[in-house]
């Protein structure tokens, strides 16, 4: 048996890996605080539409999850680490906090739609900034801005009146 050593593949910019780390990081940090919360959402619905609400948080928290994973694997593909410990999350996402204990689906989705409004806005800004720096980046922001678009819209129907 032969013993092959593979090099990892250097980062071809440190600049470019950096300046993807600074637009990828926050939305990786408000991904995971979007998951946190939705499960938190998830076990305190209650009233009109409890069963759809209460499985579609779960999906909500699912896509989170996914999406934080492939930004997150993104800058560390370029050589770079990320931190999404729960402490850190909690220091730097500026996320809304949703209230404690059981609330009506209404006052669920409304605190979930505005978080998932947060982690669009900085979705937003890493796709200006990261258009001319890297595309291939720039193409994960937009999926998973493609991804929110539309779980928000899922949730904004059920309390849409019209």
């Amino acid at each position: 048996m032969t013993d092959t050593q593979i090099a990892p593949q250097a980062v071809s910019n440190p600049d470019v890996a950096a300046g993807v780390a600074q637009f990828l990081t926050p939305i990786v940090q408000e991904l995971i605080a979007l998951a946190v919360n939705g499960k938190q959402a998830h076990w305190h619905v209650r009233g009109a539409n409890f069963i759809g609400v209460h499985e579609f948080l779960d999906v909500v928290v699912e896509h989170a999850q996914d999406f934080s994973d492939l930004a997150a694997e993104r800058v560390v593909a370029l050589g770079l680490p990320i931190d999404g410990r729960l402490a850190t999350v909690a220091e730097k996402t500026t996320g809304t906090t949703p209230t404690a204990g059981f609330k009506t689906s209404e006052k669920t989705i409304a605190e979930v739609i505005a978080q998932i409004d947060v982690t669009i806005a900085k979705v937003d800004e890493a796709i200006s900034g990261l258009e001319q720096l890297d595309p291939s980046s720039q193409d994960i922001a937009i999926a998973i801005r493609q991804g929110l678009d539309k779980d928000r819209w899922f949730l904004f129907s059920h309390i849409a009146v019209s």
